[in-house]
């Protein structure tokens, strides 16, 4: 119960943190064509960009909490519901209109998450083995090198890339975390997946805020979604012994495609963050 509790409590905070997240990503200057290290410092100088950081971090003590107890498929596919609240926060806020496919999206997420709360056994993690963690670290840095070539493109598929580099490097934090077995700071400093996990969160956070401040928040969130919830999720099945319940492996299938689905959805819908503002939040989003 605490490790769904945590799943949903991670939701919150991410879901709230991705619509200030993307006021202040837009009252920051443009880039241009750059993706680098000054992108952030232009970000952090709002103030709501600044609470959305915090809130992320609220967040991802949630979905390390989650990880100790629950099965990737689950906890990503908690992380891709974050949407849901996304949409249905910006109503309030940026007093935003969803329509009917809309709300139907938002209640596919709830359902789909529904059903893998039902269906998801305990945690069975597998002992990787050291190999795990060196494999993470190559990939987080291979993933580096491409965004940052992907950065100083003018592509049309940049937001798109970005996305995906984005939500693969949260996806590796996620697998890396899920992978420690030993916390202590002894242990950390010499443990690859540990680096792995502080790189793919630092990239994710890097190139997400490049995606938002080149392209449209929906192109953005639909690649983040894909790549960080489907890729742990299998891994986690193949490598890291997770599994449901005896008898409920139908209806963890249906709960995690419909809980995708219901992102997706929300992520190729019209992007509530650029809806009809209210009077207060009109200012932040003149830009676009």
């Amino acid at each position: 119960m605490w490790g769904l509790l945590a799943v949903f409590g991670s939701a919150v905070c991410y879901g709230v943190a991705s619509v200030f997240q993307a006021i202040g990503a837009r009252r920051a200057p443009d880039s241009g064509r750059t993706v680098g290290p000054r992108i952030l410092v232009r970000a952090l100088r709002q103030g709501p960009f600044v609470a959305g950081v915090a809130l992320d971090g609220g967040g991802f003590v949630f979905q390390l909490i989650a990880l100790r107890s629950l099965p990737l498929f689950l906890v990503q596919a908690g992380q891709a519901s974050n949407l849901a609240v996304t949409a249905v926060v910006a109503v309030p806020i940026l007093a935003a209109r969803l329509n009917g496919r809309q709300w139907a999206a938002v209640a596919g997420v709830c359902a789909g998450l529904a059903l893998l709360s039902a269906s998801a056994g305990d945690e069975n993690p597998v002992p990787p083995g050291p190999w795990f963690g060196f494999g993470l670290l190559v990939s987080v840095l291979a993933l580096t090198a491409l965004g940052l070539a992907v950065g100083k493109t003018g592509s049309r598929a940049r937001p798109a890339i970005l996305g995906s580099v984005a939500g693969l490097g949260f996806g590796i934090t996620a697998l890396a975390a899920r992978g420690l077995t030993d916390w202590s700071p002894a242990y950390l400093v010499r443990d690859p997946a540990a680096w792995s996990l502080a790189v793919g969160g630092v990239i994710g956070f890097l190139f997400f805020t490049g995606g938002l401040n080149s392209g449209s928040v929906t192109v953005v969130s639909a690649a983040v979604v894909v790549t960080e919830t489907v890729v742990p999720a299998v891994v986690g099945v193949l490598v890291l012994g997770d599994h449901a319940r005896h008898g409920f492996v139908p209806v963890a299938v249906v709960g995690f495609v419909l809980a995708v689905l219901g992102a997706l959805l929300l992520a190729g819908s019209d992007d509530p963050t650029s809806g009809h503002p209210s009077p207060e939040s009109r200012p932040a989003l003149a830009e676009r």
